[in-house]
């Protein structure tokens, strides 16, 4: 039995945020490890002994993978079977909040990351400047994580008595 406020496809809204916070999350710490590896493997023959400072890039991409991660286990874990519209819409909201900022983070990460590998390699006081701007390139990815975090506290505040 269903209601207007508590239709039967509602939980899909909330299947739907958790799977984008993932897919997208990785979409962007993929695009990111990638792009910033090709840099590392290109700076390295310039600069062999620059690898490891090098490979900051692709860490820091990992990390928005991680917030999706987060995200998605938090909203799967209060999924149900009879749940609101609002909630679902909700657990969408925050899906793709962490998802799509986390998107725009690796991209971010990855073109920075890139172009900074390679810099660094034939200056190597540009490694600073790089780290810098890797980390506000990072923090929009946490910001994504906050919103959706703060959105998947609301969640619960619509209950379906069925």
């Amino acid at each position: 039995m269903s209601t207007d406020l508590c239709p039967v496809y509602a939980p899909f809204f909330g299947a739907l945020g958790c799977t984008a916070a993932i897919v997208f999350a990785n979409f962007g710490a993929s695009y990111g490890t990638a792009k910033a590896g090709v840099g590392v493997v290109a700076s390295a023959i310039q600069n062999p002994d620059g690898i490891i400072k090098g490979v900051l890039p692709c860490v820091m991409a990992g990390i928005i993978s991680i917030y999706g991660l987060v995200v998605s286990v938090l909203i799967s874990s209060n999924l149900a079977q009879k749940q609101s519209l609002y909630t679902g819409f909700i657990q969408l909201g925050a899906g793709l909040s962490v998802g799509l900022s986390g998107l725009a983070a690796g991209f971010a990460i990855g073109i920075v990351g890139d172009a900074g590998v390679r810099g660094t390699a034939q200056q190597p006081k540009l490694f600073v400047g790089m780290v810098l701007i890797l980390i506000f390139a990072e923090v929009l990815g946490l910001y994504g994580l906050i919103v959706a975090l703060l959105l998947n506290t609301r969640a619960t505040d619509a209950v379906c008595s069925l």
